[in-house]
């Protein structure tokens, strides 16, 4: 049984607990709830602000969870700063645990903040033919950690994301056009003006290259054994290869049939 001394020493502490600490736990408490409650304004605020800016629908629900874990850890340590509770070895403990999460990823850690990036500042898009890492490919899905290009010999590459923004990526299809070079050499008994003709109707009867930018030919280079006329023509640059490969076809074609011998023909 509890004598009366006892029970009046008891409920002495917690009175002069209560006056001691009691408005700063009722303040921190306060803070904690209006605290939670404005996070979760932001959070919606947040995903309608994401949204509207067009951030990549990947790259929201993750970001505004990081955003939200990192104010609530802040609301948290600050709530219980206020009430009293010493925070130096919690602060410690954690700022331990932090560097030793560092250096143990740091390279996925790289690969995290380079996908942030690509996905905030779209170099490339999913869809776009990019050359990177000595591939080249579409790209097909851009994660967090890595970006999946498919080349067009039907290969997966896995890139980490840290590859792709510390170094040169080539896009290839993002201005949607490209220019086809192609240099063909002639001996000098073939007259210019008949090549030009059928370079020209060859590129106004096929019906993948554009009218503009404006196409260019003329002789690139003289050699004692002949010249070399070059033309350059814009198509698009998706299916850039499966233009090149057929007009190729079509202007030999073409001047075979006009009677201009090419280089290595029979007589």
């Amino acid at each position: 049984m509890l004598d009366t001394e006892t029970v009046t020493r008891f409920y002495d502490k917690i009175y002069d607990w209560l006056i001691d600490r009691g408005p700063a736990f009722i303040l921190g408490v306060s803070l904690l709830f209006i605290g939670l409650w404005l996070i979760k304004l932001f959070s919606r605020w947040s995903n309608s602000a994401m949204t509207k800016r067009a951030v990549n629908p990947s790259l929201t629900p993750f970001l505004t969870s990081l955003i939200i874990i990192a104010l609530r850890i802040v609301l948290v340590l600050s709530v219980m700063q206020i009430i009293g509770i010493q925070l130096t070895f919690l602060t410690v403990l954690v700022g331990g645990i932090g560097v030793a999460a560092g250096l143990a990823l740091s390279g996925t850690l790289q690969n995290f903040a380079s996908g942030v990036l690509i996905l905030l500042l779209k170099p490339f898009v999913v869809g776009d033919n990019i050359i990177a890492q000595g591939q080249e490919g579409t790209v097909k899905s851009i994660q967090i950690f890595y970006t999946i290009v498919r080349t067009f010999d039907n290969r997966s590459v896995v890139i980490p994301n840290s590859k792709l923004s510390n170094e040169v990526i080539i896009n290839i299809s993002k201005e949607g056009v490209r220019r086809l070079d192609i240099e063909i050499k002639f001996s000098y008994g073939i007259d210019f003006e008949q090549i030009v003709q059928i370079f020209n109707k060859t590129v106004d009867d096929f019906k993948r290259c554009l009218k503009t930018p404006e196409r260019r030919i003329g002789v690139s280079t003289l050699e004692d054994s002949g010249y070399k006329v070059a033309m350059n023509i814009w198509v698009k640059a998706h299916g850039f290869m499966d233009t090149k490969l057929s007009f190729q076809q079509q202007l030999m074609e073409n001047l075979k049939n006009g009677g201009v011998k090419l280089p290595g023909m029979p007589d």
